[in-house]
């Protein structure tokens, strides 16, 4: 970052006084923009880098690419699809090996309590279900917080984050890698109401990214092809198909995880970049086939379709999943209801999430004592309500007074040939419970009484689980909470409606996923792969829109709001409305440090020990230029190149025609190092007369970088900041007689509270988006029932 600001902090201090705790932003990002910021990355408090997608154009680049051969970029070309290949089935072997771990850690406890109670030893099987579960889920913590917490959460915020341009230490990292796997299995396993959908995103992300690292000096991997993904581009580009890969392996659905990447997570995509991450979720599903073959014989353990998720709907009771003109309200009804507990479900989750952080602060033992209180509290709500619930003969008989039934019944404390409904929704693996509530021909299964109860369970289970100090995905609890609302709503319309409970199941897990993570095609696409079923398709389409629709009018999606609510600075892909009453010219403050097209070495290194920026303007003066003028910008990593190497000039003077960049420097030594890494000046030592020797800029600065004038609106440069993916924007002045360059933008610029900041003005506008507010809510509601009471 390549410009500084007035301190402001006792102004930010006074207003934040002035909040509640609870109200606060999680970190408050720094006021000035002279060093790295800070946001919440995993479980943990990390400095955070920007990313650079711009293509640097100098003599030594200009002079690499020209000697690259047609081989060079053929060999190019195909190790990235190498690479999507390895990608793609590393990512299907992990996929598999989670859901063959989760469905025999959790299929062996299960078993255990089941036996417990059909010997009426039922205190004992409550110690052994809920030590179990407490076991599990202290583990996932405790190693989430000692070896990596970049591993907890879903990861899908910092992977979007990253695809946006923000890079944090260790979030792609082996360790991270190790720690999401076993952490999610164990977390997974212990009856937290979790999923592994989002860790699989975050795990597909990893595998690509160790592939995008461009090999290892200290491991051996220096392979001069791999030096070619040494860069922020193509990292992301692997980055991104990771991603789809990891919600291809989490729900077997190859186009569902290219359309969610493309939907949710990339801030930047290209043709190109949608044939490589098809092709790669395509080697995923077929892994994942020729593994569920493998396992098709009972080799596997308790392993069984319920791992991988697929709920086919379609092979069975294919006359009720017909519906008809006359159901089309109740699919709106559904979509609404949705949209309205899904944005209910966002604003608890955001206040849960503030509370738990004030836990987490205080250290690894609060972490370890919060996720220890949330297992009990889960254990205890999971095995102490089927009690409650009735117990229903079985609809068809089988061996040793089980239910022979598609669905997985539980007897709990039955009676042989009799099963308890809410025993065989708690006491299963989400995917089982989803696999119950989406079966169709069972509209008599259930008891209204069961589902309510399990209903408000899963709902409050998911907001109090997720922010557990362990690997934990949303996807599935939400699919899960909103097949139960589905099936509430069938049972509560009776005969009002001709539509299979199944399928309505169906429809209140789209409506439900529409109103908290407000995404539509991707959703879509991936319920109609998971049921294998596309006659649902219009309808699941039609209470997407709804849902999505009527959620933005109270907040955004869950997942952006848990982006802010980290501190990660992400840009929108759409400017607010106050950022076309601003030019860029009143954003940039200064003062700014910049260098002479020959500078002195004694001042470089000043200026990199005292400042924190990344990148500075190169101005050539006279001599070297009739008058100043803006020759490029030069990045902080190339100037620590140019000092280790120690290719200085006695006296200030460029260097001499015959001199030879290519023989003193290679590009390899420019290449940019792995994620969350940076270099720092401080192993770079010098003599007093090195430090009063100079250094020629101008063969190692970018002399093209992207400028805009000062005059320029907010919101049109940030529109051009993010869709060129730029780490730096140069401002230049509208007049010829000032200083060639008036600042530089960076993404920390276009942050609202940095805009604001400068122009408190702005916070009592009318520029605000469209929001239901409480107020608003309350009135309109108020003014309802004065108009019923007046119509009676």
């Amino acid at each position: 970052m390549a410009s500084t600001a007035p301190p402001r902090e006792d102004l930010i201090t006074e207003d934040e006084e002035q909040r509640p705790p609870l109200t606060r932003p999680l970190l408050r990002r720094s006021a000035t923009n002279n060093i790295s910021q800070v946001a919440m990355v995993g479980s943990k408090a990390c400095p955070i880098e920007s990313l650079d997608y711009e293509i640097i154009e100098n003599d030594l680049f200009d002079q690499n690419w020209r000697t690259r051969a047609k081989a060079d970029q053929v060999w190019y070309v195909v190790l990235k699809w190498t690479f999507c290949f390895a990608i793609g089935i590393i990512t299907g072997v992990v996929g598999f090996l989670i859901n063959l771990a989760v469905e025999n850690v959790a299929g062996f406890k299960h078993a255990a309590v089941s036996s417990l109670m059909d010997s009426t030893s039922y205190w004992t099987a409550f110690w052994v279900f809920a030590g179990a579960n407490l076991a599990l889920l202290l583990l996932a913590s405790a190693i989430t917080a000692s070896v990596s917490p970049a591993a907890g959460g879903s990861g899908i915020p910092e992977v979007k984050a990253y695809l946006n341009g923000v890079d944090a230490p260790n979030i792609f990292s082996l360790k991270t890698l190790a720690v999401k796997v076993i952490g999610n299995i164990a977390a997974v396993s212990s009856s937290l109401h979790v999923g592994k959908a989002g860790p699989m995103v975050h795990t597909g992300a990893c595998i690509a990214a160790i592939f995008g690292q461009g090999g290892s000096r200290r491991y051996g991997l220096t392979w001069r092809w791999l030096r070619y993904f040494k860069n922020d581009r193509d990292r992301r580009d692997l980055v991104t198909i990771g991603a789809g890969a990891g919600v291809s392996a989490a729900f077997r659905a190859p186009v569902g995880g290219v359309l969610f990447a493309l939907e949710s997570l990339s801030s930047w995509w290209r043709s190109a970049l949608i044939w490589r991450s098809f092709f790669t979720t395509a080697v995923v599903a077929v892994v994942l086939r020729l593994f569920v073959e493998l396992c098709g014989s009972g080799r596997c353990g308790l392993f069984g379709k319920g791992g991988l998720i697929m709920y086919d709907v379609s092979t069975l009771f294919e006359d009720l999943m017909t519906y008809h003109l006359k159901d089309i309200p109740i699919v709106v009804l559904i979509g609404v209801i949705g949209a309205v507990l899904g944005a209910f479900y966002n604003f608890l989750m955001m206040q849960v999430l503030r509370v738990y952080s004030v836990v987490n602060e205080r250290g690894r033992a609060h972490k370890l004592l919060l996720a220890a209180a949330v297992s009990v509290l889960t254990s205890c709500c999971v095995f102490g309500m089927p009690w409650f619930a009735p117990c229903r003969p079985c609809p068809v008989a089988g061996p040793n007074g089980a239910c022979g039934s598609l669905n997985k019944f539980r007897r709990f404390h039955c009676p042989p040939d009799h099963y308890n409904d809410l025993a065989s929704l708690m006491l299963n693996i989400n995917d089982d419970a989803i696999r119950n509530l989406y079966a169709t021909g069972t509209n008599d299964v259930y008891h209204r009484g069961s589902m309510l109860a399990f209903f408000v369970a899963s709902y409050a289970l998911g907001v109090l689980s997720y922010g557990v100090v362990a690997p934990s995905g949303l996807f599935v609890p939400i699919i899960l909470t909103g097949a139960t609302y589905g099936r509430l709503v069938a049972m509560l319309l009776g005969r009002h409606s001709g539509l299979d409970h199944g399928l309505v199941a169906i429809l209140g897990s789209a409506s439900f996923l529409g109103g908290t993570l407000r995404m539509t095609v991707s959703v879509c696409v991936i319920i109609v792969e998971l049921t294998n079923n596309l006659l649902l398709l219009p309808l699941v389409m039609l209470v997407l829109l709804i849902s999505k629709t009527v959620a933005d009018s109270f907040n955004a999606s869950i997942y952006d709001l848990i982006v802010r609510l980290k501190g990660l600075p992400y840009l929108d892909g759409h400017a607010e409305p106050y950022m076309r009453q601003l030019s860029v010219g009143d954003v940039v403050v200064g003062p700014l440090r910049s260098f002479n097209g020959v500078e002195k070495v004694g001042h470089i290194m000043h200026v990199l020990r005292t400042t924190g920026h990344h990148a500075f303007p190169v101005i050539d003066e006279p001599p070297f230029a009739t008058a100043p003028v803006l020759y490029g910008l030069v990045l902080r990593a190339h100037l620590l190149v140019l000092l280790r190497k120690r290719e200085f000039l006695p006296a200030q003077e460029r260097y001499p025609k015959e001199y030879s960049i290519a023989a003193r420097f290679e590009a390899q030594d420019f290449d940019k190092r792995g994620s969350g890494k940076q270099d720092t000046v401080d192993g770079v030592e010098l003599s007093p007369e090195e430090m009063e020797m100079y250094v020629d800029l101008h063969p190692f600065t970018n002399a093209s970088p992207y400028t805009v004038v000062e005059t320029m609106s907010l919101a049109k440069a940030l529109i051009l900041f993010r869709e060129v993916g730029l780490r730096h924007l140069l401002v230049v002045p509208k007049a010829c007689d000032r200083s060639p360059v008036v600042g530089i933008l960076t993404r920390h610029d276009f942050m609202p509270e940095h805009i604001l900041g400068l122009h408190p003005v702005l916070l009592g506008g009318k520029w605000k988006r469209l929001r239901w507010h409480k107020a608003a809510v309350a009135k309109y509601f108020r003014d309802l029932i004065v108009r019923l009471a007046n119509c009676g």
